[in-house]
């Protein structure tokens, strides 16, 4: 069966540096960290800011594109009126960005 199936023989030699074969995978986490995990933390840290500086009578848009102005604040939920009379209670967490105020109007 030797000429069907060959022998395999070991290299005679040195054996790589440790660090040298494992910079590929070094350099890849280094470059998904700058490239993709620390600019989603920023941006996190952003809307966490954001979302904590909500104050009444802030204009906002919801993450389902809903525009109203906020009435009313409590610890987990924000009141957001959309049209007179008509106030929609929503999680804080929601609000994807806060207008300028007049948006509302020229909308």
């Amino acid at each position: 069966m030797d000429w069907l199936i060959q022998d395999a023989w070991a290299q005679a030699g040195a054996q790589p540096n440790a660090l040298v074969s494992f910079l590929p995978l070094i350099l890849i986490f280094v470059v998904f960290y700058f490239f993709l995990i620390r600019p989603q933390n920023k941006r996190q840290k952003e809307h966490r800011e954001m979302v904590a500086a909500l104050s009444v009578g802030d204009e906002v848009v919801t993450a389902g594109g809903i525009l109203g102005k906020v009435s009313a604040v409590s610890e987990q939920f924000v009141q957001v009126e959309v049209s007179d009379g008509v106030v929609l209670k929503i999680q804080r967490h929601t609000i994807g960005a806060v207008l300028p105020k007049g948006s509302i109007k020229s909308a």
